[in-house]
């Protein structure tokens, strides 16, 4: 059976070789910096297989990486791929490899709310895991301590809000973001984790 359109590009491109073909210029850690959102230090990592930045959480495998670079949709960037990779000499090589990086998809601004989201969202849901350890009850005639309880009942609901903001296309992303911002929940998340941080270190 021969291989598939997307198994082709995958089979033999590596996401790697797509950021060097793109301009990127990954250093001896495949570590480039990331196009999708502003980045002085390099935050993308190009493996063989998938990139991940750990500034903004894009990720993917040659194919999304080629989609998102050139706002296209998969078939059309596994074909760019071929193109450009000279895989289907009989065709075309695809004029897109010519042309600037397009603009952002979301402004500063906007990642920058993501992150603020993210790190207010994971510290809460650290100390709730470290609650949920610490203070569990040796036996089942111990009270339950109110820190446990919290964590039991509010772990579940922050690992969603943090999955909406950390996956998903960028424009999920800032829509989770936004509802989240557009309340005193995050605040109120912020000051208590801070407070409670701080109480921990006195």
């Amino acid at each position: 059976m021969p291989l598939s359109l997307y198994q082709t590009v995958k089979s033999v491109i590596t996401v790697r070789q797509v950021g060097e073909m793109y301009g990127m210029e990954p250093d001896r850690h495949g570590m480039v910096c990331c196009p999708f959102h502003s980045d002085s230090d390099p935050s993308m990592k190009l493996n063989d297989t998938y990139y991940y930045c750990f500034g903004c959480g894009a990720n993917g495998d040659a194919i999304d990486l080629t989609a998102k670079l050139f706002d296209l949709n998969p078939r059309q960037a596994a074909e760019k791929l071929i193109h450009d990779f000279g895989l289907a000499p009989d065709k075309p090589p695809a004029n897109a490899i010519a042309l600037p990086l397009p603009k952002r998809g979301l402004t500063d601004e906007q990642w920058a709310d993501i992150a603020y989201c993210l790190r207010v969202l994971t510290d809460y849901l650290d100390l709730l895991h470290d609650w949920r350890e610490r203070y569990k009850p040796a036996s089942p005639e111990e009270p339950l301590d109110d820190r446990f309880v919290e964590a039991l009942h509010m772990t579940e609901t922050i690992e969603h809000l943090t999955d909406c903001v950390a996956f998903g296309t960028p424009q999920q992303k800032a829509d989770a973001a936004t509802q989240l911002l557009s309340g005193s929940y995050l605040l109120m998340l912020e000051e208590r984790t801070d407070r409670l941080a701080l109480a921990k270190c006195a």
